[in-house]
């Protein structure tokens, strides 16, 4: 028998099968059945999974539209009450240019002008408080970056120092935002530190031990 019979003979087939067999490996074990209550469990407890997620987003949501609306309704008169400002400026403006001696030897017509241009400047601030805008009231108090604007320092050792003295414009809040920061003028120099004494003394202390 030549090479050609025996590769294509039945014995051919035989040893083709039988390394078939080989690479195959052996015939695969039946599946193990799957318990139909542990596949519910499981599908119970990914349902749950996603409805509690999806409840956390909702209520998420609903907390990030309830503050939107509400930031809507505080900060909704932003930029009218900033312009109305500038109204409000002009009228103080005209009330502070009056001197005292003239508000003394005023007539009644004159007297009338200025109190209704007073009462004009108190019903607008009044009106805008309402809306959530208020006055800031610096005079005093001690310098603050978040709600006042430095303009100048006055040398004044009778106050401390970064104290209030002077409002050159008043400021206002609306909500809990600055809607314009006081101009202000703080005291330079004043009382520093009053713990000064104190500290001098325990160096001197230390210097005697």
């Amino acid at each position: 028998m030549t090479d050609e019979t025996k590769k294509n003979g039945p014995d051919a087939t035989v040893a083709e099968n039988q390394i078939d067999e080989q690479q195959n490996g052996e015939p695969e074990a039946p599946k193990a059945e799957v318990d139909p209550l542990e596949t519910l469990k499981a599908e119970n407890a990914e349902l749950r999974d996603r409805f509690l997620r999806l409840a956390a987003e909702m209520d998420n949501l609903r907390r990030r539209t309830e503050r939107d609306v509400k930031d809507a309704k505080a900060y909704a008169v932003t930029g009218f009450a900033r312009d109305m400002l500038a109204v409000s400026d002009n009228l103080r403006r005209a009330l502070d240019a009056i001197s005292e001696e003239a508000r003394a030897s005023a007539d009644a017509g004159l007297s009338a002008l200025i109190e209704g241009v007073e009462m004009t400047e108190r019903g607008m601030l009044s009106t805008l408080e309402r809306h959530g805008v208020r006055k800031i009231e610096p005079q005093g108090q001690k310098f603050d970056p978040n709600f006042h604007q430095a303009m100048f320092e006055i040398p004044n050792p009778d106050v401390p120092n970064n104290t209030v003295v002077q409002v050159v414009q008043a400021g206002f809040t609306i909500g809990d935002r600055v809607l314009r920061p006081a101009m202000v003028g703080v005291a330079k120099g004043g009382q520093k530190a009053e713990a000064q004494p104190e500290a001098n003394a325990a160096s001197a202390g230390e210097k005697g031990a």
